[in-house]
């Protein structure tokens, strides 16, 4: 079949009614398209079969994660991207579904006759093996130990290759006195630090703990002990591993568990970054439960969270099905409003909210930079098809993020005291404050604080200078 490109572009504009914002260059070696618009690349039939039997993103995802569909040489990854993703979305082509009723018009006769030319059509091609299908009750613990399994138990080197030294799977906190994805990590871990109120003897938890570098951080620079938790076999050794080469094995302690495991409350702060999205809508209020449980009154809880823009009314949720075949299985996005009323609902104050989405874009152009540098020992590590995945899913979550299609959010809540003392300074200012630069001494802000107890019955005379629970 000659000019298979020209061909498939025709049917496939006639049936859509609109024209492909992209070029396709076939197997044959024909191009056809826009002239000036990005290539992608047929490598063979497949790409095609996979696309007829799954139509939509999670079709476009198999074909590209198996290496049937690529981009055209020297092609920009993210143009390319955002290109197909707004096409996907458009009306037209989101309705389309391949069904009866859009292949028996005209236009539709003539795309199956096209597609029947060039091979496409046939039996369902095998689903690449890097496809998670999670078996089991949603969310049990045996269920979600394996969703996690399938996302981070890849190897801890190819996370060292991905996220550089600071090895910290989260958002980057850019600053204007930064110059590096490492300077970045380190002022994330220290804002956490700082937004918690860490001061030596505390005592921190950290739910999803991944490698160890909050609690790492948190020991060596604010002077607490620290317990992280995950349920991550991988994450958990190299975590201990770091721990006991910095020399923090008596205030550091890494767990292999689920925080619905945890026994050994209560604990003056805790952080949860980059782990709720694991928990689930129906599981949502046993967590927020569970670590306002877990908190001395007073204490102050980081949660820190990737979102979604909120439903319209009448419209129903539904998440990327390549996200949840790929990367993270079963994981569930919420909107920040709905975190915020969930974690008030388990007992908690949220105090502030600080949304951090252009800080996760850049991060994410950081680490797929980090995976094309090091592309070839990337794929002796984890094999082509899962590289493929991480580059697909960081460079579209990068372009998520700058799009306002997603967002990531600090909340700061505190377990007020039965009498609704927060403990917290009067100001932002003073509960970010540093403890060793001017200012954080102020952060106790005694005035305010005594005028309160007084109005309380003489409960807390000095609300920001609690002792640790040990």
């Amino acid at each position: 079949m000659a000019q298979i490109a020209s061909q498939l572009v025709g049917a496939a504009e006639e049936l859509l009614g609109t024209r492909l914002p992209f070029r396709l260059q076939a197997w044959d070696g024909s191009v056809a398209g826009a002239a000036e618009a990005p290539v992608l690349l047929l490598r063979n039939r497949r790409a095609l079969r996979r696309l007829l039997w799954a139509p939509g993103e999670l079709g476009l995802a198999r074909a590209y994660v198996s290496g049937d569909l690529d981009l055209g040489p020297g092609e920009d990854l993210y143009t390319v991207l955002a290109e197909v993703a707004h096409f996907v979305e458009r009306p037209e082509v989101s309705a389309l579904r391949l069904g009866p009723s859009d292949l028996t018009g005209p236009a539709g006769r003539r795309a199956v006759a096209v597609l029947a030319r060039a091979g496409a059509l046939g039996p369902r091609p095998a689903l690449p093996p890097e496809e998670a299908r999670p078996e089991g009750r949603l969310h049990s613990r045996r269920r979600d130990r394996a969703s996690i399994s399938h996302h981070y138990d890849v190897g801890n080197d190819f996370y060292r290759l991905v996220l550089g030294s600071s090895m910290v799977y989260s958002c980057a906190y850019w600053t204007p006195e930064g110059k590096s994805l490492e300077d970045a990590q380190f002022a994330k871990l220290d804002l956490i630090c700082r937004k918690l109120g860490l001061r030596p003897g505390m005592r921190l938890l950290d739910v999803g703990c991944g490698w160890g570098s909050l609690v790492l951080h948190a020991a060596e620079h604010y002077g607490v002990s620290a317990v992280g938790v995950s349920i991550s076999a991988e994450q958990v050794a190299l975590a201990r591993e770091r721990v006991t080469r910095a020399g923090l094995a008596d205030r550091v302690e890494i767990r292999l568990q689920d925080y619905r495991e945890i026994p050994d409350g209560p604990y003056d702060a805790i952080s949860s970054v980059g782990m709720a999205e694991h928990v689930g809508a129906e599981q949502y209020r046993v967590y927020g439960a569970a670590l306002h449980d877990l908190l001395v009154p007073g204490g102050r809880l980081l949660n820190h969270q990737i979102a979604r823009r909120p439903t319209r009314p009448g419209e129903s949720y539904s998440s990327s099905p390549f996200i949840d075949r790929y990367v993270f299985p079963d994981g569930e996005l919420a909107p920040v409003g709905s975190t915020v009323s969930l974690l008030e609902e388990a007992g908690f104050e949220v105090r502030d909210v600080e949304a951090l989405r252009e800080h996760y874009a850049l991060t994410l152009r950081e680490w797929v930079a980090n995976l094309e540098a090091g592309w070839p020992q990337a794929v002796r590590l984890v094999g082509r098809g899962r590289a493929r995945v991480w580059r697909l899913y960081m460079a579209a979550s990068a372009l998520a993020f700058e799009e306002n299609r997603i967002g990531v959010n600090q909340v700061l809540a505190v377990r007020t005291t039965p009498r609704g003392a927060s403990r917290l300074p009067a100001t932002r200012e003073q509960w970010l404050a540093r403890p060793d630069r001017p200012g954080a001494e102020s952060a106790k802000s005694p005035e305010l604080h005594v005028a309160i107890a007084r109005r309380n019955g003489g409960e807390e005379v000095d609300l920001g200078d609690r002792p640790s629970v040990r």
